[in-house]
This record gives structure tokens, sequence and C-alpha cells, in this order.
């Protein structure tokens, strides 16, 4: 076993002494140990309730012949965090997530581990260190939350809540409804309900084959969902209690190149948030497998999509897919056309992708389209290049309100807070460009979501009448003809830094255009007087990442070889 190196043999008289001292007998020296990287913090709703969870997945382990050792990471919750400077700080903690975790099971030579997130960047952060460790690893979330309803039964969820605000600020909501969503939109602990990105990675780790079926649909809080983990305790004790199962489950050999083009396409065929292709294109770096962002087009165009889920629909939720079939329901559908899912891959419960699905089917063709009926005929994501994106840009197709191809003016802010108080005050108007630069992962520093300035384009009865370009990012709960991660960014030299106000912006989705309309001559005068804004930032840790971070094409990654 790998915790050998800590337990075994007299050199390490010390070491086992230590570990008497937190209750270890003579027995425990024999068994694995597991490591459990929960992600409780009582200030996010997805996460308040994971210290009950990790008992229950401790309890199991134990039970089965297995020594549990707990600790922690941090956690930011991006709806709180949403708005204000606070937001700097969310994609920069999944850098911190993954070094907590490498941190600690290579400090102690844990065997194997059961990784406990929900929310945000915590996902992508825990598997980004599992994967540097490498040792067999269950994910389990906390699971979704509810949805919500209105005191007329309305469904509603956190992106409802978002775009009250506009719509209170446009006048057509009034003090009493907007405290009834507010009452109401979320009401109670899990992940918030729609597919935006915490539901969206936690249904994406399912299809990877590195969490258990289920995990991305069923409800928190639940008997179901303690089945899951129970389940998830017992399989990581049998795998670890066998040297054979121990090196065919290493957490490299189940998240590989097939695993990362899976989740892709099911994440195009649930029209899941834009930040799963920051996460998941920093996921494929660390397990070493070579993926662009180039190769999103190639799938989507062998992809349907065929379910519609909040924020794009309003009526559907987390609950409602899997009521009609879950994660497995829709990967069976896709192997209709093609070869859409790679099926041999191997999963963490010693099944095959094929094995896994064979027997799921769709309960509720409504909730999940058949292949014959599809949304689109091809995926919920898109990649975008031209001269404003030269290395890439991302739109949620799934989500746009309105026409595919949109040719506007701009109207230019520096920042998403100035964004915010342009829009308030009027300044954008049908048919314009909204531009908002500087919230790269350089230039914010830190990538911001622009959830605030796309709910109030949308409760302003603006959402399909303009469209909006940002370096920095989306939540999940965003809709609209809303591009974002556009590559290279305004903090290094990208030539959104350099468009004016008035100037024509070309967007077409499926010729995959994202262009302003100058001439050569025109941009190289622009670009010789061009001297990049870099903000005053307090906060150390901050500046240490925009020291570090590379742009969104490379899934904001840090540098690790400086020299």
């Amino acid at each position: 076993m790998r915790s050998d190196e800590v337990k075994k043999g007299h050199q390490r008289t010390p070491h086992r002494s230590l570990f008497r001292a937190t209750g270890l007998v003579d027995e425990d020296f024999n068994k694995p140990f597991i490591g459990v990287a929960n992600s409780y913090i009582e200030i996010i709703p997805g996460h308040f309730f994971l210290d009950r969870v990790s008992k229950i997945i401790k309890e199991e382990i134990k039970a089965n012949g297995c020594v549990p050792f707990e600790f922690n990471t941090i956690g930011v919750d991006d709806g709180i965090a949403m708005g204000h400077d606070g937001m700097l700080f969310s994609l920069p903690s999944r850098e911190i997530i993954a070094n907590s975790i490498e941190t600690v099971m290579n400090a102690h030579k844990l065997d194997a581990m059961i990784a406990i997130p929900n929310c945000d960047k915590i996902v992508p952060g825990m598997i980004m260190g599992a994967l540097r460790v490498d040792v067999p690893t269950i994910f389990v979330s906390g699971g979704p939350m509810k949805k919500g309803h209105t005191k007329d039964g309305t469904p509603i969820d956190l992106a409802t809540a978002f775009e009250a605000v506009g719509k209170h600020e446009a006048g057509e909501m009034t003090d009493e409804e907007l405290n009834d969503i507010e009452c109401n939109a979320c009401p109670s602990g899990g992940s918030c309900s729609g597919m935006f990105t915490a539901n969206s990675m936690n249904t994406l780790m399912e299809v990877m084959g590195i969490a258990l079926p289920g995990n991305g649909t069923i409800l928190a809080l639940t008997k179901e969902r303690e089945a899951l983990y129970r389940q998830a305790a017992r399989r990581i004790c049998d795998i670890a209690k066998d040297s054979a199962k121990t090196e065919q489950f290493k957490l490299r050999n189940i998240l590989n190149e097939n695993a990362v083009k899976n989740a892709f396409a099911v994440d195009m065929a649930m029209g899941g948030s834009s930040n799963t292709v920051l996460h998941m294109l920093a996921i494929a770096k660390e397990a070493d497998v070579n993926f662009n962002l180039e190769d999103i087009n190639i799938i989507s165009k062998k992809v349907s999509h065929i379910a519609k889920i909040s924020p794009s629909l309003s009526t559907v939720h987390m609950e409602d897919i899997n009521r009609a079939g879950g994660v497995n329901a829709v990967m069976r559908e896709m192997t209709k056309r093609g070869d859409s899912v790679l099926l041999d891959n191997l999963t963490i419960t010693g099944e095959t992708v094929f094995e896994k699905i064979k027997d799921a089917y769709i309960k509720d063709t409504d909730v999940i389209h058949t292949i014959d009926n599809p949304y689109s005929k091809v995926g919920g994501l898109a990649i975008l290049y031209g001269n404003l994106a030269e290395e890439g840009a991302v739109i949620k197709t799934a989500g746009i309100i309105g026409n595919r191809v949109f040719t506007g003016t701009a109207v230019c802010f520096d920042g998403q807070q100035e964004a915010i108080d342009g829009i308030l005050e009027g300044k954008v108007k049908a048919g314009n460009v909204v531009v908002i630069r500087y919230e790269g992962p350089k230039g914010g520093p830190g990538m911001q979501e622009m959830l605030a300035p796309t709910s109030l384009i949308m409760g302003m009865g603006l959402g399909a009448k303009v469209a909006l370009i940002t370096d920095g990012r989306f939540s999940g709960a965003t809709r609209g003809a809303s591009i974002g991660h556009v590559s290279p960014e305004a903090a290094e030299g990208g030539l959104i830094g350099i468009v004016k106000d008035g100037d024509e912006i070309h967007i077409d989705v499926d010729q995959y255009i994202l262009s302003v309309n100058l001439t050569e001559e025109e941009i190289a005068k622009r670009k010789a007087a061009f001297v990049p804004l870099k903000k005053e930032i307090k906060s150390k840790w901050l500046r240490q990442y925009r020291a570090l971070v590379t742009n969104a094409s490379n899934g904001a990654i840090l540098k690790t070889d400086l020299f």
C-alpha cells in the first residue's frame, strides 16, 4: 500500500505514535488509509451540510475495513461574491483547492480518496488536484437543490432572482414580487437547481466515470443521496483493499482523452455552462490530454442538443432530469447518433461506459428530447474566432435569445462595475454590442462572472436586442447572446482592448465568427498607440495570480515553469 511509506517498519515508530494520537490502534496499520476531501463551509448553500455527508462516508469506510482521514478545502460562493470585487477571488480559488488536495494527499501518502465537492470552482479544483496525486478517487457531490416556486406556483431559481433585479429596475416588478422571489428562489441546501456551473460539472464527473450514476441529478438532502454516499464509500474500500484494483483504477486511467471528449459531448447535449470549457481545458492539461479549444466545434457537429434546463428553459431543473432518466438516459440517447459518445472507456464502477448506460432510457420526452426531436442538431456550446478572438471565444448557444447572427455597434466598458452603471443609466440600447474588457484572468485579475450585467439586460427586456462580449466569463445562470473568454484578453494586448464606441461588431454563431469591422490600417494605427490598463490590486494573492495565470484559451491555468 502507498501508505506503508508512513506506517510500516521500525523507522516509522514516531509516525505511528502520531497516528495513535489521533485514535488509531494496532489493527488499523494494516488497513488502507482513505483521504476524505471535504469542502464543507457554512456560507455556501451547496456545502453547509457536507459535514453530515462526511460523517456518513467515514462511517461506511470504517465499516468496510479502511481508515478514513477527513480534511477540508476552501470554497467561494459565486452567487454571494457576484457583482463586487469578491468575485475576483472565485476562479483563483480553484488553484488553492487543487494545491490543497495535492498537498495533503501526497504529504501523508494516503492510498485512495473520496472527494466531496458540490459548487462552482470547487469541483474542478478537486479534480485537478486529484489528477496530480493519481490514486483511486471517487467524487460524490452534495447534490442539486430543489427548484423554488413563487406564491402562484411558478418554478424559479437563482437565475430568476438575478433577472428580477433588472425587471425591478425597469419598473416591471413590485417590491412585493421581488421579495417573493428572494424568499423562495433557493428553498433548500444543494447546488443551485439549474444547469449552472456547479451542476454542469457534477454531471460531467458522472459522464467521465469518476462519480457514480446519479451524482449530477439526485437531489441533495434525500435518502437517495445518502445511499449514493454509502455506495461510493463501499466502492472506494473495495478498490483500496485490492492491489490490482488500486493500480487499475488510478484516476488517470479513467479520466483520459476519451473521458474528456465524452464530457464535452454530453455538456453540449445538455446545454451546460460555458464555464465548463474553462474548467475542462484545465482538467485536460492536468491529465496530460491533448485537447484544444478548436476541438470543441468538431465535437459539437456530432452532437444534438436534446435537453434544455434552466436558465435555458425556466421550467426544467435538475430534479426533472433525474425523473426523466438522468444523465445515463441522455448518453444512451446520444449513442443513436454515430460516435458522439465513446463507449469503451472504463468507469470507477468497473463497467465501461457502454455497460453503464446500456439499459437506460428516457422516461419523459418532454424533458429529455429524443435524437429525432432535438432542440438543435448541433451542440449547445460553440467557439468563435475572428480578429476579435484570434485564440477563441465561447458562447453558450443553448442560451441564445433571438438570432444567431448579430451585427451591432459597440458600447465599451473597462470593467464590470462600469458596465452595470452604464446599463442602469440607459447607455445600452437595442442594436448595441456591449463590450466589457479588463475582466480576463490577468486583467481582472481573476476573470469575474458577468451575471449581473447579463441579468440586467434580460430583466430590462433587451435580451434578444443586444449582444455582449467580454474577456471575462459568465455564470452558468447567464442566458442571451453572451460571448465570453475572449482571447487574447485586453490586459495582454488583445484586440478587444482597442475597440471603440460605435465600432461595428459582427457575430455569426453558425459560422463561428466574432470580428470587428475595421481595416487593417486602422487596427495597426490603434495598436501602435495602445497601452493596456493595469489595475491597482492590494491583494497579495491576486498579484501572485496575475503574474502566473494564462489566458482563457489555456483554461486559465497557472504557469509552473518561469525560467
